[in-house]
C-alpha cells in the first residue's frame, strides 16, 4: 500500500480548499493508499486546523514550534524531511509557498519530483503517471515518474473534486521529532494587498475580464452586465497590466484570492496563475472565442462567442427577467 502524506497549509485557523483535494488526488494515485495529512505551525490556529482536518483524514500530523509561526519553506522543509518516511509520496499545493517548498524537499528526501499536476492515470509497479499542463494550460502532457523512492508532487488547486467531511481521524503530536529547525532566512512583515473601492473578495458573483475585452472603452460593457446581475467587475493581469482597472480588481496569484458563488469568465484564457486565484469550487460560466481555451477545462458552462456580443445580449436577457 503506497503511504501518501498531504501537506496542509492553512490562514487564520482555517485550512486551504486544497485540503479537502487531496484525499481525491491520493485516491487517484492508489484505490487503497491511506492518506496522512500534515500541519505545521505555532498555537491556537494549529490546533483548531488539526481537528478540523480530523473530519477529512484518519490521521493528522503536527508538528508545533514558535519557528513556524510564520510559514518558512526552509524551516517546513527540515521539519518534513524528519518526519515523513523513505518511499512515500508527498501532495502539495502548486502556489507560491509551495513551488517554494517542493524541488529543494525531493531532493532532501531523495525522491522523485513533478510539479502542477492536473490528474493521475493511476500506478503501475513502482511507475507513476500523471498529467500536468504546459504552456499556459494550452497542451496537456502525460508524464511517467519513477516512485520507487519515493516522490514530491504539486498538486494544482481546484482540479480534483473535494471530498465531504465525514471522517473521524486522529491527531498525532510530532512536535518533538521534527529536529533543528535553525534557518538563514528570517520573516520580516505581512504586506497585505491594497484594497480598492470595491473589495472583490467579498463579492458572491463576479464577472471577471481579459484580454477579449480588446479596449478600454469596452469594459462599460461588462459593467454593465455586473450591474444587471447585481456583480461585481474583476480581471486578470493583463487588464492591469494595461492600466485599465487598479491592481485590487486582478484575480490570481499575483492578485487577489476570491471565493464567488458564481465566477463569469469573459475572454480570460485560464492560465493556473489566474485559475489560482479562484477558490470554493465556485460554478465558472467561461465565455471565448478559443474553443481550445485552457478555461473551458475547468468550467462548468463554456460558451464559444465573441463576449462584445455575448455580454449585451446576456444584460438584455437578465432585464427582460
Amino acid at each position: 500500500m503506497t503511504q501518501i502524506f498531504a501537506y496542509v497549509p492553512f490562514k487564520n485557523g482555517v485550512a486551504e480548499d486544497v485540503a479537502l483535494e487531496f484525499p481525491g488526488a491520493a485516491k487517484k494515485i492508489d484505490a487503497g493508499a491511506s492518506v496522512t495529512a500534515v500541519v505545521t505551525g505555532s498555537g491556537a490556529d494549529l490546533d483548531k486546523v488539526a481537528g478540523e482536518l480530523t473530519k477529512v483524514y484518519s490521521e493528522v500530523i503536527k508538528i508545533d514550534n514558535a519557528a513556524m509561526a510564520y510559514p518558512n519553506a526552509e524551516v517546513v522543509r527540515k521539519a518534513l524531511t524528519n518526519i515523513i518516511p523513505a518511499g512515500a509520496i508527498v501532495l502539495v499545493a502548486h502556489d507560491t509557498f509551495g513551488m517554494d517548498l517542493a524541488p529543494g524537499l525531493s531532493i532532501k528526501l531523495e525522491s522523485a519530483y513533478a510539479a502542477d499536476v492536473v490528474d493521475f492515470e493511476g500506478m503501475d509497479g513502482s511507475t507513476l503517471k500523471i498529467v500536468r499542463q504546459e504552456l499556459g494550460g494550452a497542451v496537456s502532457t502525460h508524464v511517467t515518474c519513477d516512485a520507487s523512492a519515493g516522490a514530491v508532487l504539486t498538486i494544482r488547486p481546484g482540479t480534483f473534486a473535494p471530498v465531504d467531511g465525514s471522517a473521524s481521524g486522529a491527531v498525532v503530536d510530532k512536535s518533538g521529532d521534527a529536529g533543528d529547525l535553525s534557518a538563514k532566512r528570517t520573516f520580516l512583515e505581512v504586506v497585505e494587498a491594497e484594497v480598492g473601492e470595491v473589495d472583490i473578495t467579498k463579492s458572491d458573483v463576479l464577472v471577471s475580464i481579459g484580454r477579449g475585452i480588446e479596449d478600454e472603452d469596452n469594459i462599460e460593457i461588462a459593467q454593465e452586465l455586473a450591474d444587471a446581475m447585481g456583480a461585481v467587475v474583476s480581471c486578470s493581469r493583463p487588464i492591469v497590466d494595461a492600466k485599465w482597472l487598479e491592481k485590487s480588481r486582478q484575480v490570481g496569484t499575483s492578485g487577489q484570492t476570491v471565493k464567488p458563488k458564481v465566477y463569469m469568465a469573459m475572454g480570460i484564457s485560464g492560465s493556473f496563475q489566474h485559475m489560482g486565484g479562484i477558490k470554493g469550487n465556485p460554478f465558472i460560466v467561461a465565455v471565448n472565442k478559443n474553443p481550445k481555451a485552457p478555461i473551458f477545462q475547468v468550467a462548468d458552462v463554456g460558451i464559444v462567442e465573441d463576449i462584445l456580443e455575448f455580454m449585451p445580449a446576456l444584460q438584455e436577457a437578465i432585464e427582460a427577467l
